[in-house]
């Protein structure tokens, strides 16, 4: 990371197109120093006190205390999410082991959750080292693909699939917040929320141009792209984020994925965090 001017806050996002429809500008705002890199090193960054805010995987919120997050800004699945799917050898119910892909804790740590108090209980997860693909592991009965690699095989192969953005849909009523803006609690963001809000507007205007550049770069169709981008991933969870984060929580601490006990404050774009 370049050196940071004194006082500027540094924000750190990942450096995929499902991102920038949150960040768009973001960077070129006064007094905020914007980098990409990959969620587990924006975590480690996190943690370490090296940023001030990132926009990474929910999880997170519930495993470090002394969180905040941004209220009403996140990168949620309204129902069927196409790039977080779990592939299935057999139907559902009948699933003894999955291939974890290692790209996403947030949809790891869903599908956890949605599947701990199943009938027979919950299947074998099998860790699959970062760059491995989990559909090679064929000893597994399902795996589960996040990202561009989900979207293509959703078009081009043979497999029926389970959707956990979508099965959170129908238990809970609630959107699912993938990631967030998540807040060092010394940091001083209130300054700076309406930049959020702004880089928010901005991309979301510019979904059709980020359409057309993941159909170049994940080579799938413009309007696969678009739909994803557009109704598939919302932007704007409005007041159903906290409930929603309240949810995830109470049902992955259940599940044993996230301690019981850590339930950060949101900080609301009027500046008000209470």
């Amino acid at each position: 990371m370049s050196a940071t001017p004194t006082n500027a806050l540094r924000v750190g996002a990942v450096p995929y197109l499902v991102g920038r429809p949150l960040d768009h500008g973001l960077g070129d705002e006064p007094g905020i120093q914007l980098h990409h890199a990959v969620p587990a090193r924006l975590i480690e960054q996190l943690r370490a006190g090296e940023i001030d805010v990132a926009m990474v995987s929910s999880i997170e919120l519930f495993r470090t205390p002394g969180y905040r997050y941004i209220d009403g800004i996140a990168v949620a699945g309204e129902s069927y999410v196409g790039s977080v799917q779990v592939f299935l050898r057999r139907p559902i119910q009948e699933v003894r082991s999955i291939a974890m892909d290692p790209s996403s804790r947030a949809a790891a740590a869903l599908t956890r959750t949605l599947l701990h108090d199943r009938k027979g209980g919950p299947p074998r997860y099998e860790e699959v080292p970062l760059g491995e693909d989990p559909r090679e592991r064929t000893d597994t009965d399902a795996w589960l693909r996040i990202g561009d690699p989900a979207l293509r095989e959703t078009l081009t192969i043979d497999a029926p699939a389970w959707n956990p953005s979508e099965e959170w849909r129908r238990r809970t009523g609630l959107p699912f917040i993938f990631a967030a803006w998540i807040v060092r609690g010394d940091a001083d963001i209130e300054p700076h929320l309406g930049a959020f809000a702004r880089a928010r507007e901005a991309g979301r205007a510019s979904i059709k141009e980020l359409a057309a550049r993941a159909a170049e770069e994940w080579q799938l169709p413009e309007g696969k792209c678009f739909e994803y981008l557009s109704e598939e991933c919302s932007y704007d969870p409005g007041a159903a984020m906290a409930p929603s984060l309240a949810e995830f929580q109470r049902r992955a601490a259940l599940a044993g994925v996230c301690p019981a006990n850590i339930l950060p404050d949101p900080i609301h774009l009027d500046g008000d965090d209470h």
